[in-house]
């Protein structure tokens, strides 16, 4: 095992800062864990609230893993029908019920080899639940309406937005599955514990993106990440991905898309007790101007004055039209 997580370091390094993107001490630790826990053949439980990216990682545990030239097969339980997962899962035999006009193999024999990720694993009705109890147990799975036993070879990991030991004391998820899913268990953080990767995740997207796209990366000024630092991402790293694939289409990173109804913050220069009002107002008028890109209607939106009042304002301080026309 010494050996092998040895090679695994020299020879994966690269594939796992590809995956994991960001140097932050929450980052280094999980890569960390993942290292570890991809040298053995443990179930995994991973959590963490949506966007965190907990399939990211179970493809990375896979990828770094004996099993990694197998099929990585993940399942969306909470995308399946409870009267579909059954027969999605361990297939049917013909005539297991009505419209099984021919035998069908479940989604553990694909997995067969490789890994089977369990997705939202929580949605999982409980008759299902006691089913995957007993196939982890005895590592062999029934077709419905088949009498034949079929013997599993693959590494079981699993994934929730909910805390399992939530689920299991209100009454809706098996204590005995819990702990038979949870012999290893990764905490993914929030994006907002963080934020200090969200450099590095930008620089990635951007990279990532542009090339799909066909166009030109953006510039990100110090003040627009500064913005991006500032809010608090509810929807984690996916929500930051889906803001720079937007950017990237519009031609521009429009911060103010993040702070509906308001006008973001304004950075605070280390001279701030220095600065009379108006010095600040100006700083903070231009600086919501550079956030929406000289759209002085907007602007004027965030900042809950007349757009009269705005060109007033930006008139006073010598900036023309040419600078800020819209």
């Amino acid at each position: 095992r010494e050996n092998y997580v040895l090679r695994r370091a020299v020879t994966g390094t690269r594939r796992q800062h590809s995956a994991l993107v960001g140097d932050s001490p929450a980052l280094a630790a999980l890569r960390a864990s993942v290292t570890r826990v991809a040298a053995v053949d443990s179930t995994v439980l991973l959590q963490g609230e949506s966007g965190t990216g907990k399939e990211l990682v179970a493809r990375e545990l896979h990828a770094l893993s004996a099993r990694s030239a197998g099929p990585f097969v993940p399942v969306n339980c909470a995308a399946v029908s409870p009267e579909l997962i059954e027969s999605e899962l361990f297939g049917h035999a013909r005539g297991a019920f009505t419209g099984a006009t021919r035998a069908r193999e479940g989604l553990f024999h694909y997995a067969q080899g490789g890994t089977l990720f369990l997705d939202e694993v929580a949605e999982l009705p409980q008759p299902i639940q006691a089913a995957l109890l007993r196939a982890i147990e005895d590592l062999s799975i029934r077709p419905v309406g088949s009498e034949q036993l079929v013997p599993l070879n693959l590494r079981i990991m699993a994934a929730s937005n909910r805390r399992l030991a939530d689920e299991v004391a209100a009454g809706r998820f098996r204590k005995d599955l819990y702990f038979r899913l949870q012999v290893v268990e990764l905490a993914l953080p929030p994006l907002r514990e963080h934020k200090a990767d969200i450099p590095a995740l930008v620089q990635h997207f951007m990279e990532q993106l542009a090339p799909a796209l066909g166009v030109a990366p953006l510039q990100i000024s110090a003040q627009e990440m500064d913005y991006l630092a500032q809010y608090n991402w509810p929807g984690n790293v996916r929500e930051l991905r889906n803001l720079i694939e937007r950017s990237l289409i519009l031609g521009s990173l429009n911060v103010s898309a993040l702070y509906p109804g308001e006008a973001p913050r304004a950075p605070q220069p280390s001279s701030a007790s220095t600065l009379d009002l108006a010095t600040l107002e100006k700083q903070h008028i231009l600086s919501v101007l550079d956030s929406v890109q000289g759209d002085k209607t907007r602007a004027a939106e965030l900042l809950g004055v007349s757009r009269r009042t705005l060109e007033r304002r930006v008139a006073e301080w010598g900036h023309g039209s040419q600078e800020f026309g819209r």
